[in-house]
């Protein structure tokens, strides 16, 4: 299917599987697609932070943001090859990165995290929670403790760490950006963890933003649908992918979303153009109604 004259976007996808999460981006075929859009610079000066910056939907939000005229600091888990891949490609696009590897569960690695960014960039307009893992359980019985317990600590917890190590870096017209999931609104069967999880991050988002508006701090969320990154042939069978995206009852377009289509997202709302927008979601989703 075809966006603009610079964008082809696939309806299906080939079988294939891959064994850890969150998913090698470098192995994926087709390759998700990170880049559409063209400078504008709307975030001219400004210094991201974007967790899971390496590949995906992260990733896609580097290349706008410094297409924007934004310095990035892109924090990945261990996926090096598809992070220094990213590097490469913002320093082609002439902006300025940093990478950092490591566990974001951890409140040591989160807190160095934001001393390393203001030691390097000397300050933090931006804040972007992008992480997350997903493991499919066909029944609430079959998720374990240790399962739940790693869900909410990477997929929540550890936001509430990033948050709380930015904000005393963080000045008026500052920005907080979470990514939830359409799953936050309509649920899935087989994710239940991780559609809780996602679910409390609407609420962080909505209840933080009641929290800085006197500050100054705007605090949004996005909730993409089906949207072709490294975490969907690392969670789903070979079989399901082909799948993937295609269900028109839960997709309306009748195909997954890649990346590139919902980094936008990010940079209006880390933009001016969001100035009287906080506490709010939108929905890259394919059409899907949510509620």
């Amino acid at each position: 299917m075809k966006l603009n004259s610079n964008c082809y976007f696939p309806d299906t996808f080939p079988p294939q599987h891959q064994d850890c999460q969150p998913g090698i981006e470098s192995i994926m075929n087709p390759r998700p697609i990170s880049e559409c859009t063209t400078r504008y610079q709307r975030l001219k000066d400004k210094v991201a932070i974007i967790t899971g910056g390496d590949s995906g939907i992260g990733r896609a939000i580097a290349y706008d943001f410094v297409k924007e005229e934004a310095c990035v600091v892109l924090i990945y888990y261990n996926e090096k090859q598809d992070a220094l891949e990213t590097e490469a490609r913002i320093h082609e696009l002439g902006g300025k990165c940093l990478l950092l590897e490591g566990d974001l569960k951890d409140k040591c690695f989160a807190n160095q995290c934001i001393a390393k960014t203001i030691e390097y960039f000397g300050k933090l307009d931006i804040l972007i929670n992008n992480h997350a893992f997903q493991f499919l359980q066909p029944s609430i019985l079959d998720i374990t403790e240790k399962q739940l317990n790693f869900i909410f600590q990477n997929n929540v917890i550890s936001f509430f760490y990033m948050i709380q190590a930015a904000l005393p870096y963080m000045k008026r017209g500052g920005s907080i950006i979470n990514t939830t999931s359409i799953t936050a609104f309509q649920g899935h069967k087989d994710l239940i963890d991780y559609s809780s999880s996602k679910g409390a991050v609407v609420a962080l988002t909505r209840s933080l933003a009641l929290s800085l508006v006197e500050q100054g701090i705007r605090v949004n969320a996005v909730a993409p649908g089906p949207i072709w990154t490294p975490l969907i042939p690392s969670s789903f069978s070979a079989k399901e992918v082909t799948t993937f995206g295609r269900i028109t009852s839960e997709v309306p377009m009748k195909r997954a979303g890649q990346p590139c289509e919902v980094s936008p997202c990010y940079v209006f709302l880390a933009s001016d153009d969001a100035s009287y927008i906080t506490g709010q979601i939108l929905h890259p989703n394919g059409g899907a109604i949510v509620s």
